[in-house]
């Protein structure tokens, strides 16, 4: 077959098969995921990524190839996720600057349309990585400007560019001794070579084929990549704990303090983490960085225009959990499928980690509560997709952690709903808040009422302690128990009675009415009940309240109102 001349439809169905092709194997990409704490799944992030700028190539509606590429372009930018998803979005975002003057094009231009994908990819990225998706586009690109001097077939091309690609693919496990190690070639790559092999398959008219089921040394492969990936990398060995993304409108808002400059823009970022990737068009720039200071990201960003979209990730909790994770079984039923939910005038949304817990706030009120807490604080974008699950007018959000207030304001600000933010410091302030919630008034006193609730409950914490240390004049020994009250260390012994019952005494006024006890996952019921006694003793005017938590971390959760 011969092709001399490219038409913005034939390049449409190129991309609508690439989409289809790389749909059909996502999960497959998903099982070759190894960096060290997944941004989220790499087929899945390459998929949707992919799915957004074919959406927009399909909308275009004309057969100028350049104007095609614009509208991929966009699209992928506007739906990128993830590392892999920023490469590729980029990748093409080069490929269609280089074509965009051109209502269609032959074989040397298609070929200099990948060299640009790869100029543009390796230029969004400080620290490039070989052995990843770059090295196949890089590799794979090099093929096709040598097999366009010698032909002016664009099918040709193609092929040459697809076999360059599954060569370098192959090769990537010699280039990182991690895909070497677990036995996996890169995903990012694997994923780049389905778009291509559709690519071709459009070009010579056929139908993509469907992905059989892998054969059983590939099974066993993914299963040993599954059980073994996250052992390579420690918890404690990530420098940069926060995944952050944001994508900014740039001269927008009343922050902008300067005129965007990609390289000042990118080297100051460099300086803030590591992972560092920035695509930016006239309008648009996106950011995906590794950093410890997300806020410091963000705040800088608003310097050259507003906030689009924001999203912040703890890698060490994510990394922990996959650990977890790991050690579980993974058969479980599928859940039902959802009934349609009414949309509510007020939605409440609260943060909690133990089943007790949860059931304590649905019981007071609340919709929906995300999984999390102190050893496991939510994105931004956990608080956005809780949204999601349910319909509503409104939203209150109930944090119950001060670590937790940044990502809930920026969800309320990301949101196109009206969000309120009530601060609750602690699991005791939200489930008093719930005291004043009333469904049927506004918003906005919603949130005042549940605020000036919160000054009425005190909040005790026992934990243990980690590490040898002196706080407050408390001398504190690894391992020992703390009582915090509000968030100050006040009480510290070996005896988890002990510190239980001094830190009580330490929160009871004269005002006090009732104790509520919260009692852990690991808890024992004799020593609660032993507390009982012992409080019911001391304080027969007070009315004591125990429930079953279920929470880590923390044997003993405490209120005093």
């Amino acid at each position: 077959m011969e092709l001399m001349k490219l038409t913005g439809e034939d390049f449409i169905d190129m991309v609508t098969a690439g989409q289809s092709h790389l749909a059909q194997n996502a999960e497959y990409v998903n099982s070759l995921n190894v960096f060290p704490v997944p941004d989220g799944d790499t087929g899945t992030n390459m998929n949707l990524t992919f799915s957004s700028g074919a959406k927009a190539a399909q909308e275009s509606n004309t057969n100028h190839i350049g104007k095609v590429g614009q509208a991929l372009s966009k699209g992928l930018l506007m739906g990128a996720r993830g590392n892999s998803g920023v490469i590729l979005s980029q990748l093409f975002r080069g490929f269609s600057k280089a074509i965009e003057d051109k209502a269609e094009i032959n074989a040397w231009e298609f070929a200099q349309g990948f060299q640009g994908g790869v100029d543009a990819a390796y230029k969004a990225i400080m620290k490039p990585v070989e052995g990843t998706i770059l090295t196949v586009a890089r590799e794979s690109a090099e093929a096709a400007k040598v097999k366009a001097e010698t032909t002016d077939n664009i099918i040709e091309v193609m092929e040459e560019t697809l076999a360059a690609a599954k060569k370098s693919l192959d090769n990537t496990p010699e280039l990182l001794s991690v895909l070497k190690e677990v036995g996996v070639v890169d995903s990012g790559g694997q994923g780049l070579l389905y778009v291509y092999e559709g690519f071709l398959s459009a070009l010579k008219g056929e139908k993509v084929a469907v992905q059989e089921e892998p054969e059983l040394e590939e099974l066993v492969r993914a299963e040993h990549h599954r059980n073994s990936v996250h052992d390579i990398i420690n918890t404690e060995d990530i420098e940069f704990g926060y995944c952050t993304e944001i994508m900014v409108r740039l001269g927008e808002g009343e922050t902008v303090e300067q005129e965007f400059d990609y390289d000042e823009f990118r080297n100051h970022l460099n300086e803030l983490g590591d992972s560092l990737l920035v695509i930016a068009d006239d309008e648009i720039v996106k950011v995906h960085v590794h950093t410890e200071t997300p806020g410091e990201v963000m705040n800088y960003g608003q310097k050259f225009g507003s906030l689009v979209k924001i999203k912040v990730d703890n890698m060490r909790e994510q990394h922990s959990a996959l650990h977890e994770a790991d050690e579980q079984s993974v058969t479980e039923p599928a859940a039902a499928p959802k009934k349609p939910q009414e949309t509510k005038e007020i939605a409440v949304i609260s943060v909690s980690a133990g089943s007790g817990i949860k059931e304590l706030f649905e019981s007071f009120g609340v919709d929906y509560v995300i999984e999390g807490g102190q050893t496991m604080n939510p994105s931004t974008q956990d608080f956005l997709d809780a949204m999601e699950e349910v319909p509503a007018k409104h939203y209150i959000l109930l944090p119950n952690n001060s670590n937790i207030f940044m990502a809930a304001e920026q969800a309320a600000e990301v949101s196109e709903t009206d969000v309120a933010v009530v601060k609750t410091r602690s699991i005791q302030q939200g489930l008093n808040a719930m005291l004043a919630f009333n469904p049927h008034t506004s918003l906005e006193e919603n949130q005042e009422m549940m605020t000036e609730e919160l000054q009425y409950v005190v909040s005790g914490q026992i934990t243990f302690a980690v590490r040898d240390t002196e706080i407050n004049d408390l001398q504190i020994k690894k391992d020992d128990f703390m009582g915090l009250i509000d968030g100050d260390i006040k009480v510290t012994n070996s005896d988890l009675e002990t510190t239980s019952l001094e830190t009580i005494k330490q929160m009871i006024t004269d005002d006090s009415e009732i104790i509520t006890l919260l009692y852990g996952e690991n808890s024992e019921v004799a020593l609660v009940d032993s507390l009982v006694d012992q409080l019911e003793a001391l304080y027969p005017e007070i009315e004591i309240e125990t429930h079953e938590g279920g929470q880590p971390v923390y044997p003993l959760l405490i209120s005093v109102e």
